[in-house]
């Protein structure tokens, strides 16, 4: 019980005596003065505190304020919904700006420096203290580098030309150029006209896309979501001269339409038009912003699309899960297989895994090469599998007609053209499912 105690008590003062040296330490810290040899900071305020930014070049001042919401807005030249990722740059780059060093600290010209009319003013407004304004004049000879001073402070300084560049935005830099900002999270309705056609796209259950009309349809949820990556990707094209944009609107109804999109959120319903001319040039206007817009040919193309474009081709939605049950009927013949951790067996037996996974593979392939209005024949060969640990079951059914093969799955009316030797392929795998071969003698010893 003594040595136990001792054990106690060395522990405590060992705690004691490194609170003891951290308090020293601290100590020590807050009378040490400031490194010399550091670059001077031009600007240091609280991230918090930063109310509003004036920046003003080639005449035109841009206003960027962010409110108590803190959701970052363009005041001027005209109020307009800002880009909030380079509004955050802006600000950020402000809470800590930093110098590369003085180069003159009381010069008798600014000409030399460009600083007698400047090509940037940056004015910071904050909660409290006073306002501060940077000044940036020419480029230092050698390059990567801009001469600076900050209003009131007579001393010229240089920052590297990135940080320049980090506060040298204009309002059609910051604006926010999206031409529809719904919320992808909380998208609850796609549709798309396009082709003389309208589809409407819903979530199932487990939040997978499917096609809800013109009627229920199993849908490609990557070609969904490629179409939906184009539509957060539209945006308008700032980079047009001023007499260029005034003249889109005549462009746009001058246009033949390409196709229309209106997307659903928890805030609301957005609506997309896209045009496009005879010389390949895409037009936009949509409900979220003013105005008829440029885009790229890109996102124009993206509504070139039909049904069959969306529509699932893969018989099978296992996907890169492994199944827990095949059963293939060809004709009187049925082979089943089931797995059990690593292992497949058949009525009892093991089999050889890779001539199993040969056939998993295959039916995970399996996809439809056209969509027919329908299908006939007899019933050449089904399978089925079953999977999510028994939960899901899917059934396939093959029919051949003549020289072609058509399948369905058992409860859907739809109907999928196979291709006929990816049938025999999927028909010869089954049949070389076998047991492992039996180890040799030499491998035996």
């Amino acid at each position: 019980m003594q040595f136990r105690g001792l054990l106690l008590a060395a522990a405590a003062l060992a705690v004691l005596g490194g609170l003891v040296w951290w308090s020293n330490k601290a100590e020590a810290n807050k009378g040490k003065a400031a490194d010399p040899n550091a670059p001077p900071k031009l600007v240091e305020i609280d991230a918090a505190k930063l109310q509003k930014v004036d920046i003003a070049k080639n005449g035109t001042v841009t206003t960027l304020e962010r409110p108590a919401d803190n959701r970052y807005r363009i005041t001027a030249p005209q109020p307009l919904a800002a880009d909030q990722d380079a509004a955050s740059g802006v600000f950020t780059a402000l809470t800590s700006y930093v110098s590369d060093g003085i180069v003159e600290e009381k010069p008798a010209s600014l000409a030399p420096f460009g600083l007698d009319h400047p090509t940037l003013a940056v004015a910071i407004t904050r909660k409290d203290g006073a306002p501060v304004k940077l000044l940036f004049g020419d480029d230092t000879p050698t390059g990567g580098s801009t001469y600076v001073m900050k209003e009131g402070d007579p001393r010229v300084y240089t920052v590297a030309s990135y940080n320049k560049a980090s506060l040298d935005k204009s309002w059609t830099d910051l604006r926010d150029k999206r031409l529809l900002t719904f919320d992808a999270e909380k998208l609850s309705r796609l549709e798309l006209t396009a082709k003389g056609q309208t589809i409407e796209f819903g979530k199932n259950s487990n939040g997978e896309w499917q096609i809800v009309k013109p009627r229920p349809l199993r849908a490609d949820g990557n070609q969904v979501e490629e179409l939906l990556r184009k539509l957060k990707d539209a945006k308008m094209d700032v980079s047009l001269p001023a007499g260029e944009t005034q003249g889109l609107a005549s462009k746009f109804s001058a246009a033949a339409p390409a196709g229309t999109a209106k997307a659903t959120d928890a805030a609301g319903q957005q609506t997309i038009e896209v045009r496009r001319d005879k010389e390949g040039n895409f037009y936009a206007r949509s409900s979220a912003v003013e105005g008829v817009h440029k885009i790229s040919a890109d996102i124009g193309e993206g509504f070139n699309k039909t049904l069959d474009d969306f529509r699932n081709r893969k018989l099978f939605d296992f996907g890169w899960t492994d199944p827990g049950r095949i059963d293939i009927q060809d004709g009187a013949t049925l082979r089943s297989f089931s797995k059990s951790g690593a292992k497949w067996t058949s009525t009892g037996k093991e089999m050889d895994a890779t001539s199993v996974q040969s056939l998993v593979d295959k039916l995970r392939e399996m996809s439809a090469i056209h969509f027919p209005s329908s299908g006939a024949g007899s019933s050449t060969l089904e399978a089925t599998v079953v999977s999510a640990d028994g939960k899901r079951t899917e059934k396939v059914i093959i029919a051949k007609s003549g020289n072609s093969y058509f399948a369905t799955r058992e409860g859907e009316p739809s109907v999928y053209e196979l291709d006929g030797k990816f049938v025999e392929d999927l028909r010869r795998a089954a049949a070389d499912v076998k047991a492992p071969a039996s180890p040799s003698k030499e491998q035996k010893k």
